[in-house]
């Protein structure tokens, strides 16, 4: 990925901060909510690990296979509960975005010894996947990540089931579930949905 090693860095601190958070979060909750935590934290460390500055770790070209069969793997696994809708879907989606930019950033494909690094300002400018692709995925966050603030705005909150008032959708994003903090696992969601933003931007 283009950019400098600051941005790299940032990227890095925000998702493994979000990643952490996401495994504290596996601790509690319904069973549906601990899978969801687990899927999130594996998401925030593997973008942590992808926005680490190629200046200061430049990763082996076998890295970029493992991330993709990696997310692969967390793709398949979320393509059923995502025929439910819901934050499954976007669980999804993040998936295959990771395996795209794997891809994208592969020795093989950037022509480059170490693949395109977030941060790395020597990148190869054959980095970049596919405009058409890249440009989908960046829409898709972008409306992600304003939803997702929308959350956070005093007043959007629903009602509980029982309770009185206009009822809406949930802090928890689009469709996802939220444990006894939503406000927190709401931020949590909308910090990794900036930082995909960012990565897809830089790619």
């Amino acid at each position: 990925m283009h950019g400098g090693a600051s941005t790299g860095w940032l990227l890095m601190a925000l998702c493994a901060v979000s990643g952490a958070y996401c495994l504290l979060r596996t601790r509690t909750g319904t069973p549906r909510e601990r899978r969801t935590a687990r899927s999130e934290a594996l998401m925030g460390f593997g973008m942590a690990a992808m926005a680490v500055p190629a200046a200061v770790l430049s990763p082996p070209g076998w890295a970029w296979a493992v991330y993709a069969v990696l997310f692969g793997a967390a793709a398949l696994r979320a393509l059923r509960p995502a025929l439910r809708g819901g934050h499954h879907l976007h669980h999804l989606v993040g998936s295959l975005a990771m395996v795209y930019m794997a891809v994208a950033m592969a020795p093989a494909v950037t022509g480059t010894g170490g693949g395109g690094h977030a941060g790395h300002g020597g990148a190869s400018a054959g980095a970049g996947g596919i405009p058409v692709l890249t440009g989908v995925l960046l829409v898709y966050y972008a409306f992600y990540v304003l939803g997702s603030a929308g959350r956070l705005l005093p007043g959007t909150a629903v009602t509980p089931a029982g309770g009185t008032g206009a009822v809406g959708r949930g802090p928890g994003g689009f469709g996802g579930g939220t444990d006894g903090r939503p406000e927190l696992t709401t931020a949590c969601r909308l910090t990794m949905g900036i930082g995909m933003f960012a990565m897809l931007l830089t790619l």
